[in-house]
């Protein structure tokens, strides 16, 4: 039997922070953007262990200033199609740029180079990962999930769901259906 799990992936990670930092009785504030605040001075082999009982959850240390803007911008991303109830009508490039406080061009130019995509095709990409997931669980109609998204239409998201995952959102939809039947006979 399979079962469908709705998860809030910045509250998992928040929790295992916790654990490990208290774990290691570190004085800490979680800021936003996965941004801790350890409060006392820690020596190199501490942070190490720190990092080791991350690694074991997928969670790593950024030491570099570039991958910890990079991780911002992904994070806010995440934030705006994931967190919030519904996507800012204002362009998300000047969302961005006011957030994270850089010019978009730059934010833009940074994105690319280090992970060898745009900013906006990662967008895309995790709109796309939402429409599915919600898709799957049932909870909206295609006109409700298009609006939410701030897609200017139901043929609009229809297209870039097509263009990303060559199916359309029915016949996504379609396939979800015939495997869940299947997983409950």
């Amino acid at each position: 039997m399979t079962i469908y799990i709705k998860y809030d992936i910045h509250q998992a990670c928040k929790v295992i922070l916790q654990e490990q930092l208290e774990k290691m009785e570190l004085s800490y504030k979680i800021k936003e953007f996965g941004e801790v605040e350890i409060i006392e001075n820690i020596s190199e082999a501490q942070q190490n262990q720190l990092n080791d009982a991350l690694a074991r959850y997928g969670i790593e240390i950024i030491s570099n200033q570039k991958s910890a803007l990079i991780q911002k911008i992904k994070d806010t991303i995440i934030d705006l199609v994931y967190v919030q109830d519904k996507l800012p009508n204002a362009t998300i490039s000047v969302y961005l740029a006011e957030k994270l406080n850089h010019s978009y061009g730059y934010l833009s130019n940074l994105f690319s180079e280090v992970t060898y995509t745009s900013i906006e095709n990662f967008i895309i990409i995790q709109k796309i990962e939402r429409v599915k997931k919600l898709i799957i669980t049932e909870e909206l109609t295609l006109t409700e999930i298009s609006y939410k998204l701030n897609y200017s239409s139901v043929a609009h998201l229809s297209n870039q769901f097509k263009k990303t995952t060559g199916l359309t959102p029915t016949a996504f939809h379609r396939i979800i259906t015939k495997r869940k039947n299947l997983n409950m006979s």
